[in-house]
């Protein structure tokens, strides 16, 4: 179930190049300037819901919020971005499945200051936090360790938004695109290929669509490295609307329900 819910975070847990990273102390580091990314994806007041089906059941819903946040750094204000899943029916029954990730931010830099997430996965619990220094390229985890990171390093929510606010207008067939994130305390790198343009109806519209493929680690969850399928919406808002995936123990899919308080026009046909 874990697996599941993680779809909608683009499968975090299966990135390559994991890397722990090297022990420091941030006082020694000289700060970096903060940097700038124009956001025309996402504002406040989003909120999408989706609906996440193994085989023909219903195995639970994720939503995502944007709201106003209260961090910030030199004055520049934060979104407070919430995500919660939770299992449904049958699977609520014999695997119950409540998880609560939460980021701050960067309104102007669109990195993270501080990151949580507690989660219940049957009865296995998590609880991380992460506090990070982005003039330091420097992290903290919830032991108090202080841990050196890439330039503005993302965490597990921060990701799927910093890939969203990418200029994806000139993508060619066979485009990479990378992200580099913290993942239980190491570093990660995930990679998104572009695959083309597709059109797809699911059971709230049919839609203009990106198609991304995720390049996971084949043999664990995934039979092989593009066995996962995601359809972005060929718009600004550049929102999932569609994730499909075969496992080796069945296959899984993830659909957008519901939206709201999104910042443009969606490629609804």
């Amino acid at each position: 179930m874990k697996k599941i819910l993680l779809i909608s975070i683009l499968v975090t847990s299966q990135l390559f190049s994991q890397v722990v990273p090297p022990r420091v102390d941030p006082n020694t580091k000289v700060d970096i300037p903060l940097r700038s990314v124009q956001n025309l994806a996402f504002t406040t007041g989003e909120s999408l819901t989706y609906r996440i089906h193994y085989g023909f059941l219903d195995a639970g819903t994720a939503t995502l919020k944007v709201e106003e946040g209260s961090e910030s750094i030199n004055g520049r204000g934060s979104y407070k971005i919430v995500g919660t899943g939770r299992s449904l029916g049958t699977f609520d029954f014999f695997f119950k499945v409540r998880d609560h990730y939460e980021t701050h931010i960067d309104k102007v830099g669109l990195f993270p200051i501080k990151f949580k997430r507690v989660c219940n996965e049957g009865g296995y619990k998590i609880n991380q936090e992460y506090q990070f220094l982005p003039q330091k390229a420097a992290f903290k985890n919830i032991k108090g360790e202080w841990y050196s990171s890439p330039n503005f390093v993302q965490d597990m929510v921060s990701s799927y938004y910093y890939l969203r606010t990418l200029n994806w207008s000139k993508a060619k067939v066979g485009d990479v695109y990378k992200v580099v994130a913290v993942v239980d305390d190491e570093i990660c790198e995930l990679r998104m290929k572009f695959i083309g343009v597709e059109t797809i109806k699911i059971d709230i519209g049919t839609f203009k669509c990106l198609k991304f493929v995720p390049v996971v680690q084949k043999g664990r969850v995934f039979k092989d490295e593009e066995d996962l399928k995601v359809w972005i919406t060929d718009d600004l808002n550049h929102i999932p609307i569609l994730a499909q995936a075969d496992i080796l123990v069945g296959s899984i899919k993830m659909e957008l329900q519901s939206y709201s308080g999104i910042r443009n026009k969606m490629s609804k046909l």
